[in-house]
């Protein structure tokens, strides 16, 4: 009988693997943003994967419509990958408002499938990190949006070293009356949203073509882009841009309170930035947009980003359930932490290393092990009697901080040999005292798994 011909391990485009060393620092920014999420009172949901395609059909662009994986299941029902999880959260919400009250916090932490041409940093699966308030239209929950985002990119090391783009919607429809292209709003603002990407020129030929803007309309849009100076100056050079419109002064006043709520939070002003030529690309934000750039690595494009969307619920249901929030790229702030070498090397969870060396101690090592875990520690006992030099290449190279010796001598004595594997140093003690002069040596110098 002849062997099977071998599959060729590989990956679709589009889509990656994570090894410990990638996986590790990931979960612990996963957690980050979680506990970032919690601290300010939102609750966690989860929402399946597939959804009826018409929920996700026409939610989000022309563009995200020809991404979205969609296939006929087993039953033969239309069905869709969700390409974000705002959508399936709006229709969780129109789902089961009843129950849930207003206003609601929640945070979802997902993948979600977009067939997108893959960049730099971003793939046809990604991990979103949602967080929204539902239930309000008060602009207090868009600046808490803000204070969010601030929070979780100090929490992850990026402490003075990201700025957060800062528009609202309103602000442009309100342009857009003004230059007569109010009817024209969506494909005027999806153009706008790639002013950084493909440049001036570009976004007059797109107005040009998908929205029939003149010339003279285009140059009126992309003044918005031109405006510099200080918050309060561009703040203040808006209103004769807006002129007369009610919608573009409203939201002249929204950004007005987001900005004085954040610096009363403590926000230092060069950490949020207006910015009204940015627009966001998806259709269903009506007010106040955000997105969060790194200052070491602006072209990797924004790394957080949501805003207001006071109708998407609608769709679903008639009660009125106006939202705000923002998502977390977390898959493309993994990769900037990666290019700025912020993830370390380690592919352990464990700080806690036991050789076995001493091949009729077993039951020994194992007790100790389960000692150290009840004490809190995490530890990794190497499961076969070897060399003790091989095991201890091995724990340096996953990255173990601490490695504990003891052969049959030091366990009938009661005593250890503890050594630190980064500092190259070792200590000889009872083991009686192992558990707290590990976490002691821990908690001086913490590291990824520790």
């Amino acid at each position: 009988m002849s062997k099977p011909k071998l599959i060729q391990p590989r990956t679709l485009k589009g889509f990656r693997d994570f090894p410990p060393a990638v996986a590790i620092p990931r979960e612990a920014l996963i957690e980050t943003a979680k506990a970032t999420y919690r601290s300010f009172g939102f609750s966690p949901i989860d929402t399946p994967v597939l959804e009826l395609t018409e929920i996700l059909l026409g939610k989000g662009s022309d563009e995200t419509d020809k991404q979205m994986y969609r296939f006929e299941d087993p039953g033969g029902r239309d069905v869709a990958m969700r390409f974000d999880l705002t959508i399936p959260f709006a229709r969780f919400v129109a789902q089961n408002a009843g129950e849930l009250g207003m206003p609601f916090k929640r945070y979802h932490v997902g993948p979600v499938w977009r067939g997108e041409n893959t960049q730099r940093g971003r793939y046809r699966e990604f991990l979103q990190c949602d967080f929204d308030t539902i239930g309000t239209e008060n602009v207090m929950a868009d600046t808490e949006c803000a204070l969010v985002i601030c929070e979780l990119f100090n929490r992850i090391g990026f402490t003075d070293r990201f700025t957060m783009h800062l528009n609202n919607r309103r602000v442009l429809s309100g342009v857009l009356e003004q230059l007569d292209l109010a009817d024209q709003a969506v494909p005027v603002l999806r153009a706008l949203d790639k002013l950084a990407k493909i440049g001036p020129e570009k976004v007059v030929e797109e107005m040009a073509r998908t929205a029939g803007a003149s010339a003279s309309q285009a140059d009126g849009v992309l003044a918005l882009a031109r405006l510099e100076g200080s918050n309060a100056k561009v703040l203040e050079a808006l209103g004769p841009i807006v002129g007369d419109s009610e919608l573009g002064r409203s939201g002249i006043e929204a950004l007005g309170a987001v900005l004085a709520g954040v610096a009363a939070a403590g926000v230092p002003e060069g950490r949020v930035r207006l910015d009204v030529s940015i627009a966001r690309g998806l259709d269903y934000y009506t007010g106040t947009v955000y997105e969060t750039f790194l200052d070491d690595l602006p072209g990797i494009g924004s790394c957080c980003s949501g805003g207001r969307y006071d109708d998407l619920a609608s769709l679903y249901t008639k009660e009125r359930l106006p939202g705000v929030g923002a998502s977390l790229g977390l898959d493309r702030v993994l990769a900037a932490m990666e290019e700025l070498g912020m993830l370390g090397s380690t592919t352990t969870t464990a700080a806690v290393f036991i050789p076995y060396f001493d091949k009729d101690r077993g039951a020994d090592y194992l007790r100790l092990a389960t000692e150290l875990r009840k004490a809190g520690l995490a530890v990794e006992l190497y499961p076969e009697p070897r060399k003790l030099g091989a095991q201890l290449k091995y724990a340096d190279r996953r990255g173990h901080r601490l490695a504990v010796i003891v052969g049959g001598d030091e366990f009938a004595q009661g005593t250890c040999q503890l050594k630190d594997l980064a500092r190259k140093t070792s200590e000889e003690l009872a083991q009686a005292d192992l558990a707290a002069a590990c976490a002691s040596v821990l908690a001086s110098q913490p590291t990824a798994g520790s």
